[in-house]
């Protein structure tokens, strides 16, 4: 084999690492995108570089492994759903104080579901593996919190809290805390008649299951004997009455 051909082997092989270690960085990176979601830009954007925020990503995969993580109990969930009916009932005559209930109600469930709740970055990253697309709404929620504790928010703010701790608190329950109740439809036979304005009267209705009786037209036709003119003597008839 000369060393033209052996240089080539060398290069093509070099060119079939290459593209496998990109295939495989690619593959990587989807799979990150995919899991991560809106998290995955949000990292890189701050962190140096993509390498370094993919690094911290899959050591928060690492770390989300090691997690000894249980379901909720159909009792749990009824209790923590009941729990949430309660607080958007308080948030009516105490916005302030509800926020913070519910504050402490999603810390409870995180809890109970085993993750950490010590430092809220570490909840954050434990809880992106799985809950990513709720991430944005957990911490604006915590920011109208601390917020809140400084009494620097107002109403409308509070809402949005409780809207936005309720995002993350139904992905952790695994189905919507409150359902909304559908508006009840009414049947055809249940609709009002319309009613007539004022100064009208509306014509009787006849009764079902009879034929109304014929009305005599408005302008008759005219009958026979009114419609043709009285018949003329002709005149040999007037004459011979004079005769007899």
């Amino acid at each position: 084999m000369s060393p033209t051909q052996i240089i080539v082997i060398l290069v093509a092989v070099l060119v079939l690492v290459a593209i496998a270690v990109a295939a495989r960085s690619s593959a990587r990176r989807r799979s990150l995108r995919n899991r991560f979601g809106p998290e995955y830009d949000r990292v890189v954007a701050e962190r140096d570089s993509r390498a370094a925020a993919e690094r911290e990503l899959r050591e928060r995969e690492r770390r989300h492994s090691e997690l000894a993580l249980t379901p909720l109990t159909p009792e749990s969930r009824a209790r923590y759903t009941a729990a949430w009916e309660e607080l958007q009932v308080r948030f009516v005559d105490s916005p302030a104080d509800a926020v913070g209930d519910a504050d402490e109600l999603v810390t409870r469930l995180i809890a109970e579901r085993g993750y950490p709740t010590g430092d809220f970055s570490d909840q954050i990253a434990h809880l992106s593996v799985e809950h990513a697309r709720t991430l944005t709404h957990y911490r604006d929620a915590h920011e109208i919190h601390l917020r809140n504790s400084r009494g620097e928010a107002d109403t409308e703010e509070l809402r949005q809290a409780v809207v936005h701790y309720r995002s993350l608190f139904a992905d952790l329950l695994g189905e919507e805390p409150v359902h909304p109740r559908p508006p009840e439809q009414r049947r055809p036979e249940e609709h009002p008649e319309p009613r007539a304005s004022e100064g009208e009267h509306p014509e009787p209705r006849e009764p079902e299951g009879k034929h109304p009786e014929p009305r005599e037209p408005e302008h008759p036709e005219p009958r026979a004997s009114e419609a043709e003119p009285p018949a003329q003597r002709r005149p040999e008839q007037a004459h011979d009455a004079t005769n007899r």
